[in-house]
């Protein structure tokens, strides 16, 4: 890790110049008086402090204190956070990067371009958590610039994109997290310790439910606020005038920028899915979107949909709807209920707002932990801990690609009003032209793969 490396060389060049280290860095440096020293610590860059990324930001005051893991990042809440601190920010909006800044106290390094930030050598790993367009880009280049990067969910905004991510991981040996932080807590791993083990028989189905996109009511464009840089916000996407119900907290309802229901909560719950289902190297042999086009209005994706993914070897079907059918095991807004031999099994959410999971599961869990599931620390602990193992984490890229993949897909297929059959080894759709065409983008300018 990079941090060894400069721990290393400062210490080396003070023993050849007769220095002795104690004479010239304080006890907290070479972690004494219960602080950690440099070789433990992790520095953070962040780009994108609006929202979600508040949450992963790590004051320098918290050093080397018994700090508790957020629970909405993932894991049961009493989990102590890794010896790190972010020593520098970066946003387009001046307003949130002010705000992060006090935040995090001390003196962060401040950027409004993402590039600069990567080019800090101090920075051993990134936290992203921009708009869902910026994802893949941003991600790759950390890549080169070689950072270890957590990247929120979902993964990118079409395959090409996505399998890029992969490649970019594979070739410069870096770390990868998707936040789809489900699968690091305690309810989801209690599912798949269960179904795993077979207390469902073979599993034919998973179907989920969720509440309707958005329609949106209609706002007419301005002039972006002072401090926001407009045109690096919208970056490599098709660029459209400002609107304040396109940009933070409501780009989620547009193709371009985010991708719907389908995109967001979808890449939480069949998450969850694919992990149990034991699909995260692979995909659908085919894909079928039903549903009404969206009204006119201030958003293009999806109001209502049913999405369809069929597998082979093993066989089993995958249903996504909005609003779907609730379970009547446990209440909650949106989850998946596994239909098997033997009965079935319900999940719920699987983001920021916890997962849940039937007391069938939590008992057998308790009674039998059958080793065939990993059992996640935490999500961004998981991410820390495998910064220093080099181990891949839970939501690693390739998984995280995948259930991307299913959710561009269904809004590929919503939005041609036909079925797709796709190839999951060569991600191509077969025999059709104009579906290809549409698993990549252009860019814009000089954001483009």
């Amino acid at each position: 890790m990079k941090g060894t490396r400069r721990s290393f060389f400062k210490q080396a060049g003070a023993a050849a110049s007769g220095v002795f280290l104690f004479d010239i860095v304080p006890a907290r440096a070479l972690g004494l008086q219960g602080q950690p020293p440099p070789s433990d610590i992790i520095n953070f860059g962040h780009i994108g402090i609006g929202g979600r990324g508040k949450l992963f930001l790590r004051p320098e005051a918290n050093l080397g204190k018994q700090i508790p893991a957020p629970s909405n990042l993932g894991g049961d809440g009493t989990r102590i956070m890794r010896p790190a601190r972010s020593i520098a920010l970066c946003d387009v909006d001046s307003s949130r990067l002010d705000e992060a800044a006090s935040r995090v106290g001390g003196r962060p390094r401040l950027y409004k371009d993402f590039r600069r930030l990567l080019e800090d050598k101090d920075v051993d790993a990134v936290y992203i958590a921009t708009p869902d367009h910026w994802h893949a880009l941003q991600t790759i280049m950390a890549c080169q610039a070689g950072k270890d990067v957590y990247v929120e969910k979902p993964a990118c905004n079409t395959i090409e994109e996505g399998r890029a991510m992969v490649n970019a991981a594979e070739r410069y040996g870096r770390v990868v997290q998707v936040g789809s932080q489900g699968r690091s807590q305690l309810a989801a791993w209690q599912a798949a310790n269960y179904i795993r083990a077979g207390r469902l028989g073979k599993v034919s189905k998973v179907t989920c439910w969720h509440y309707a996109s958005p329609q949106g009511d209609w706002t007419p464009d301005s002039n972006p606020p002072p401090g926001l840089d407009y045109e690096m916000w919208v970056g490599p996407a098709r660029w459209i005038p400002y609107n304040s119900k396109h940009t933070h907290g409501s780009f989620r309802w547009l193709i371009d920028f985010g991708g719907g229901q389908i995109r967001d909560r979808g890449a939480h719950v069949m998450s969850i899915a694919n992990w149990i289902m034991d699909a995260d190297h692979t995909g659908p042999v085919s894909v079928e979107a039903k549903g009404d086009p969206p009204p006119d209005g201030m958003y293009d994706s999806a109001v209502t949909m049913e999405v369809t993914y069929e597998f082979k070897n093993p066989d089993w079907t995958l249903v996504w709807a909005q609003p779907g059918t609730p379970s009547k095991e446990i209440e909650a807004r949106y989850g998946a209920i596994y239909h098997g031999e033997h009965g079935t099994l319900t999940v719920t959410l699987g983001d920021g707002a916890g997962t849940a999971t039937e007391q069938k599961a939590k008992d057998f869990a308790a009674q039998c932990d059958c080793g065939k599931v990993y059992r996640s620390p935490g999500h961004s602990e998981d991410f820390e801990d495998c910064i220093r193992t080099r181990n891949k984490p839970i939501m690693h890229i390739e998984a995280a690609h995948r259930v991307a993949s299913l959710c561009i897909l269904g809004n590929l297929s919503f939005v041609l009003q036909r079925k797709l059959e796709w190839d999951p080894v060569n991600e191509r759709v077969k025999n059709d032209d104009e579906a290809n065409r549409l698993l990549s983008r252009p860019g814009r300018g000089a954001w483009h793969l």
